[in-house]
This record gives C-alpha cells, structure tokens and sequence, in this order.
C-alpha cells in the first residue's frame, strides 16, 4: 500500500466520523412526535348562561317564569298547568299551606290568598307643614323659592290647601322634628313660607361658616408645614452645613494656635470632632423633618382645592338662601303695612304711600323728604336720644304689658344702636363749624379727614374721644389732610396732645342724614343691606317689619 492510498483512507475515515456525529445530533435534537386531539367548537353550540336563581336550569331555551304566588303569578287566574309541563317556577310556599299551617289559623283555607299591607311611609316634615297649610282656608298663590339647590312650591287651589314640602338641609343627626307652630291671620301663609325660608337660611349659614372655618384650618395646617419644610431644608442645606463646618475648623484652628501644651491642641481636637458630630447629627435631622413636611403639606395641599370649592358653594347657597329669606320677611312687611292701613285708610284719607324709588338720588324718598322739609319722623327723634319718642313707641307696640313693652324697647335700642354704628363706620359726622380745626373745612371735607384717618388706625368711638385713646399725631394728621385731598400747608397752627384728645368734643353723629341717605324709604331690603352683618341680631324687628315701619315714618 502506498502512501497516497493510505492518506485517501485516513481523509475518508475521519469524514466519515464527523458526518456520522453530526447525523446523530440532528436525529437527537428532533422533538418527539406528540399526541394531539384537535376540537372545534361552533358558536352557540353550548347554550348561553343567563341570570337565574338556584331553583332554575341555567340551560333551557325559555327563560324562568314568574314565582309561585307572587305578584306575577296567573296560574289560579289561567287555570291548573297541565300535569305534563314543566314547573321551573321558585318554589315559593302557598298561602293556603304555610301561612294556615304557621299561624293554626283555621279561617285561612287553603289556597286562599291574603293581601299583606305595605306603608307608602310618612314625611314628619311635610306631615307638620300639611297640618300647618290646613289651619287657613284662604287661598295662595304659588309661591316659589330656591336656595343653594333647593326649592319650596305651595300650589292651592279654591279651599283646599296644600303646601309641597319645602326643601331644607341636612338637619343635625340628633334633632328630631318638631311641630311647625301653626299660623293664623291674614299673612299667616306669608309668614310660615318666611320661617321656612329663614329656617333654611340658618342652616346654610351655618353650614357656610363650618366650611369656611374648615378650609382656615386646612390653609393654616398647609402654611405651617410648607413653613417647617423651608425651615428644615435650609438647615439641611450643603451650603448652610459647608458653612457651619468652616467656622467650626475656624474655631479649632484659632484655639490649636493659642495652645501653649500637646493636652490643649487634643482638646480643641475633640471639640471640633464633637462641633462636626452635632452638625452632621443635625443636618440629617433636618433633611428627615424636611420630607416629613413636605409629605404633610402635599396630603394637606391635595384637599385644599376641593376645600376651597365647597366653601365657595356653601358660601354661595348661603347668599342664596339670605336672599329669599328677606324676600319672604319683605313680602310679611309689605302684608302687614297692608292690613295695618286698611282700618285708618276707612276713618281718614292720608297721603298715598310712597315707593321705593331705584336710584342714586334719595331725596325723594320719605327720610329724605322730611330732612329736607324738616319735619322730624319718630326715626330721627329715636337718633337723636328723645325718650319720649321711645316711651310711646313701646306703648303703641307692647300694649298694657310690661314684659312685652320691655321686649320691644330692648330690640329697639339694638336697633339704634347698630344704625349710631354704622354712621358712625360711614363717617356720618356733624362738625362745629367755630372749631379752629375743623372749622375751616366743609362738612364733607371733615369726613373725608376722618375716613383717612380710620385707616391711620385712629376712629371715633361715638362718645367724643378716639377708640383705644389712640390719638394721632401731627405727622398722621397731616398725612390724612392729604389723603383727603387737602393741603396741609394750609394748617396755621396744628393742635397740640390735649387738642387732639378733645378734636371730638362737640362732633355729633349725623345717623338721621345717614339713614336718610341709605335707606331712604325705611323697607326691610333697605335696612338689612344697610346693616349688612349687623342685622341678624335684630330678626324679632324684622319679623314684625310690617307693623314697625309706619310708627317710625310717623311724624310728630
């Protein structure tokens, strides 16, 4: 054999070896052939589940049928099922059965069927406001009013009233409902709708304040996180610690250069080491109490908004229903003044009443007619501290009774009181025209020196000094003369600390002029705008508005 044909068999040999390894990993790494069963499923070929209970097949083409002797129950109208149909009904137990079996009832046959009663539910509110509609036979109109999303209608037709009930708000959880006390009398219908309406204003009002005092709370809780937040991360600041841990290395070398032994340097050592511990400690202090309240102050954040918009509405519904309450209380006025005039429009004809008249210039309205004519309404004689007026005027209102004519002469005084008030807020002043300070000045000069110098902090308190006996001085009186457009170049000679204590000495609260040019025409609208917040202590005048007005209209 020679050495080109053994070569040829080596080559084939170990072609033939690797073909053959290889042939054998293909013929491994095959999968093995696996046993697969193939279903196809049509649609609808299992029936469709529907909602049924246990006492029905799921499966079956017609669906559950009414429940034996319930409401939709015909079998003992349409006659016996017959014996070979299916029953797929709930099997419900028979009157004649179960109910004669239970109770032992022997005049219940069987298979008669009992009627059980069902209560359509009683409204205690609107049982009180029907038991108060049908104290009163005379016809009224339909009267709608809507507060914050609620609305009360009264429809009546000839004698039968019929109030609808009146939408309040949530009342608290532990109140249970009273009696509305039942009216009579010709406005007797307009007075319940106003203590309904005023009911429901209470409530919103109440309603609005606890909303807003709750958004205060959440504001406030927010400002003193976010406070804390800023407070904590500038102390945690690598800025603020860079800075604390320089002057403690200032300190060490200071002390290391004023040491004189080994013992000395060791303890400024062991000083700067405790400065830089306490540094650290508080920095990584401040960085946790900084994300402690930057969470807080998100959580707190994330309800301000909706806070906020309750508020808004609660605020809103509130206006709302004040709105309709004093709606309700002018139109118990306005019946009052009209049953009231009846009997004295039979024995004397007096002058036609005045209206309201809608504009900027009040002088002729009925206040302002009598300032201008100088005639002296009770009004202005009340202002103006005449007892007599007042002794007559509780006579007129409270009768032969003490206790009532006490009542009366409280509420008015409260009255007086709150208009001398708001004069007094308006600057409604009368100024002594020989006073060397005030004297060279108009009257409305004077008061436009006094509302600047209310907003220096320096009022009047009504009583011929300053509130607080907070006198100002020359600088803030000079300051007011310009804030009142004067100049105060044209001051001689400025009063001295015992001038200035008795600058309101002989001034008088002009509250006649003042209600004759506010509320010209002395209707509740008028007084309870005027007022503002100083009119819902006096809801015993304004109830009785009607009846009140032409006493204090009537003239001397």
């Amino acid at each position: 054999m020679t050495v080109s044909e053994f070569t040829f068999l080596a080559i084939g040999l170990v072609l033939g070896v690797a073909s053959g390894a290889a042939l054998i990993e293909v013929i491994r790494a095959r999968p093995p052939a696996r046993r697969e069963v193939r279903l196809t499923v049509s649609q609808d070929a299992i029936p469709r589940r529907r909602a049924t209970t246990l006492a029905d097949d799921a499966f079956v083409a017609v669906g559950p049928e009414p429940a034996r002797g319930g409401p939709a129950d015909r079998r003992g109208l349409e006659g016996p099922a017959s014996l070979g149909a299916p029953d797929r009904r709930t099997n419900v137990l028979a009157v004649g059965h179960s109910a004669a079996a239970m109770t032992n009832d022997p005049k219940r046959a069987p298979g008669r069927v009992v009627g059980m009663p069902i209560s359509a539910g009683a409204d205690p509110m609107l049982g009180a406001l029907q038991a108060g509609g049908r104290d009163t036979a005379r016809p009224s109109a339909t009267a709608t009013a809507g507060a914050g999303g609620s609305s009360a209608t009264a429809v009546t037709t000839g004698r039968n009233t019929s109030p609808a009930a009146v939408g309040l708000l949530d009342p608290p959880a532990d109140a249970s409902p009273v009696a509305a006390p039942a009216r009579s009398g010709p406005c007797a219908d307009e007075r319940r709708l106003a203590d309904e309406r005023c009911e429901l204003a209470t409530r919103a009002q109440a309603q609005a304040a606890a909303a807003a005092d709750a958004l205060r709370r959440a504001q406030r809780a927010y400002d003193t996180h976010t406070a804390a937040s800023t407070a904590a991360a500038g102390a945690a600041h690598p800025r603020a610690v860079r800075s604390l841990k320089e002057g403690a290395q200032r300190a060490f070398r200071a002390a290391s250069r004023a040491a004189s032994s080994p013992e000395a340097i060791e303890a400024a050592a062991r000083r700067w080491l405790q400065e830089i511990n306490r540094i650290n400690r508080e920095a990584a202090a401040a960085s946790l109490t900084a994300g402690r309240e930057g969470d807080a102050a998100a959580s707190v954040g994330a309800t301000l908004e909706r806070q906020d918009r309750e508020a808004n509405a609660s605020r809103i519904g509130a206006e709302m229903a004040d709105a309709a309450c004093l709606a309700a209380r002018t139109a118990v006025a306005e019946c009052d003044e009209r049953t009231t005039a009846g009997p004295a429009v039979a024995r004397a004809t007096p002058p036609p009443p005045i209206e309201p008249v809608l504009s900027d210039d009040r002088g002729d309205e009925a206040l302002g007619i009598a300032l201008e004519g100088g005639s002296v309404p009770r009004i202005f004689r009340l202002l103006r501290g005449d007892p007599g007026a007042m002794e007559t005027l509780v006579a007129a209102l409270g009768g032969g009774d003490p206790e009532e004519q006490r009542r009366w002469k409280l509420a008015l005084a409260g009255l007086l009181d709150a208009i001398l008030a708001d004069a007094i807020e308006q600057a409604f002043l009368r100024f002594p025209h020989d006073h060397p300070f005030w004297g060279p000045y108009t009257q409305q000069q004077n008061r436009d020196i006094i509302r600047a110098l209310a907003s220096l902090g320096h009022r009047f308190d009504g009583l011929g000094g300053w509130v607080d006996e907070r006198l100002p001085s020359q600088r803030e009186l000079s300051l007011a003369l310009g804030y009142a457009g004067l100049d105060p170049m044209r001051m001689r000679q400025w009063p001295g600390e015992q001038q200035t204590a008795e600058l309101f000495r002989d001034v008088e609260v002009a509250a006649d002029e003042y209600l004759a040019s506010v509320a010209g025409d002395l209707t509740l609208a008028e007084m309870v705008e005027m007022l503002g917040r100083r009119a819902d202590s006096l809801v015993e005048l304004w109830n009785h508005w009607g009846r009140l007005r032409p006493l204090l209209l009537e003239e001397a």
